[in-house]
């Protein structure tokens, strides 16, 4: 399929981040199982129920957006991502280190979403889809908590 306007670009873009979205409800509660930080575990658990909201919201957006659908798609650059987490938890040995390897991991995810849900509420405002403008800078807003939160977590820690 090709993209031609700015309308299917939006649509790409956000089935993408609602593929990401359900990968990181399966990546979540193993980085929190592989994490020793009780701040950490919890802000993992907590962006677990935070990323829950945020399917929904996504599912909310398709609801009063007349002509938006999600489309079946794979977010590869998720997939990547979860796969560098797996791989440190499969090598790296359980503790500080190890949690300071998960919260780089996690970052480089809050930071895709956030570059991801700015470019759809940019192009949510060009296209005048004002309610989900709105659900998308909700979202938004989160991501770059959660990004604060885990650099709280990391200078703590150092």
């Amino acid at each position: 399929m090709s993209i031609t306007t700015l309308e299917e670009l939006f649509i790409h873009d956000l089935s993408d981040i609602y593929s990401a979205e359900k990968q990181i409800t399966r990546a979540l509660p193993k980085m929190a199982r592989a994490a020793t930080s009780e701040t950490l575990i919890a802000a993992f658990n907590k962006h677990l129920e935070e990323t829950r909201g945020q399917i929904e919201r996504i599912q909310q957006l398709v609801d009063v957006t007349e002509g938006v659908k999600i489309k079946r798609m794979t977010c590869h650059a998720l997939e990547g991502l979860a796969e560098e987490a797996q791989e440190l938890i499969d090598t790296v040995e359980k503790g500080e280190v190890l949690d300071a390897g998960l919260i780089g991991a996690a970052q480089k995810v809050e930071h895709y979403e956030i570059a991801t849900y700015g470019t759809l509420h940019a192009m949510a405002l060009k296209l005048g889809y004002k309610d989900a403008a709105k659900l998308l800078a909700e979202t938004l807003a989160e991501e770059k908590s959660t990004d604060e939160k885990l650099t709280q977590i990391a200078q703590a820690a150092a």
